[in-house]
């Protein structure tokens, strides 16, 4: 009788606190402080303090909640608050799979048999805290609700590592960044295997994104380090070409591709027509540098000969005065400056897919504090890799059981 009694109490306060939310929001007084103002009068304001726990200086808190492990109104206001607010950082489209960025699945069912006759069997003792384990009733297997599975750490420091990664730190920093602060052992091997795993997700998930751009595209190719060993009769044998075509306007990233050692018009072709699939539209005109395979590749990708030229291919050489190639330039010294400390890689293209995704979705120019996808109006709020990675289990199918994630393929 006495639990039915406190959850029909719990009941109450909740509907309560919705109404207080009506009323007007909550006050932030700091980062752990709060007023919130009373459901009955106006001018009556509540303090609510947010350190080990929750705490209220209304009466029902302090006579029935108090020593509990009970919230009173005010406290149930701030919660319901604080979860719209996170709610809000992404997408409407994605807000039923938020729980991913806070680890907590939407909706607990088993990740072998999607079954939702689930109950609690013990916990597991980690270094980042105590997990709950469950149990399913129908195939009898027991698991962590977890979005990503069989990796040693959450979809938060996932993403940290790719941040840092390709902000410049190198596998091995990031190991010991991981260690100063948050006390975990992981492999510099275990982290370089997050990244290229992510990377290659993500940018599967950016490719089904159409920005549908009209301009002017810029496309240059560029050289690459490679461990390919190293040769003295033939320095460039250690090198790759990567291919780039870019929105001239909004810095768009559309295709980055390596071609390995060959550099002919049929890799311009193919980088011409990756970046017509990533936009679904034409551009308008095509700026590229003296190299004479574009205009090959530009002609069979768009069928531009005689009459039927579509797209207005211009050459800077010879004409660097009127025209130049700058914004794809531009991109090439910061490429450069993320191979630089590596010393040569052994995936080129999967560094440049993940290179990409960080070029469009997350670095913001330093001018404008915009990314290359919020310019044409295809960003993500919030935490911008936590929502790329959502997006893309997302986009593979992979939250249908929205427990533990089934394992992607890895390299």
């Amino acid at each position: 009788m006495e639990n039915t009694q406190i959850k029909q109490f719990s009941n109450t306060r909740e509907q309560r606190a919705k109404e207080i939310l009506q009323i007007g929001s909550p006050v932030i007084v700091d980062e752990n402080t709060y007023l919130v103002p009373s459901q009955f009068d106006s001018n009556k304001k509540y303090q609510v303090t947010h350190f080990d726990s929750y705490s209220c200086s209304c009466k029902d808190f302090e006579v029935r909640c108090k020593g509990k492990g009970l919230y009173c109104k005010h406290i149930k206001a701030i919660i319901l608050f604080e979860s719209i607010k996170q709610k809000y950082e992404v997408k409407p489209e994605v807000e039923k799979e938020i729980e991913l960025i806070i680890d907590t699945p939407q909706k607990d069912v088993c990740p072998y048999c999607s079954n939702e006759n689930i109950f609690k069997r013990g916990q597991r003792k980690t270094k980042l805290g105590i997990k709950q384990l469950y149990c399913c009733k129908n195939c009898k297997k027991r698991f962590v609700l977890s979005p990503i599975k069989n990796i040693k750490g959450n979809a938060k420091l996932v993403c940290l590592a790719m941040d840092c990664y390709y902000k410049g730190l190198s596998y091995r920093d990031i190991s010991d960044q991981f260690s100063q602060f948050y006390g975990l052992k992981i492999s510099h091997v275990t982290i370089r295997e997050w990244v290229l795993r992510f990377s290659e997700v993500m940018e599967k998930y950016s490719e089904t994104i159409k920005p549908q751009i009209k301009g002017v595209w810029n496309a240059d190719e560029t050289l690459v380090l490679t461990k390919r060993g190293k040769d003295k009769k033939n320095q460039m044998a250690n090198y790759d070409y990567v291919w780039n075509v870019m929105d001239n306007k909004s810095k768009f990233l559309l295709a980055s591709e390596c071609s390995g050692r060959s550099r002919n018009s049929k890799d311009a072709q193919h980088v011409f027509k990756e970046a017509l699939n990533q936009n679904g539209k034409i551009p308008f005109q095509i700026i590229v540098d003296g190299y004479r395979g574009y205009e090959d590749g530009c002609r069979k990708t768009f069928r531009n000969w005689a009459g039927e030229r579509k797209v207005k291919f211009t050459s800077i050489k010879g004409h660097r005065k009127e025209i130049n190639n700058n914004a794809i330039e531009s991109h090439h010294s910061h490429q450069k400056e993320f191979h630089k400390i590596r010393r040569g890689v052994t995936k080129v293209q999967e560094y440049q897919d993940g290179f990409k995704v960080f070029h469009n979705f997350v670095r913001k120019s330093a001018r404008k504090g915009l990314t290359p996808a919020d310019k044409v109006g295809i960003g993500v709020n919030g935490n911008r890799w936590n929502t790329m990675l959502l997006n893309s289990i997302k986009q593979q199918k992979a939250t249908q059981l929205t427990g533990e994630e089934n394992m992607i393929e890895s390299h």
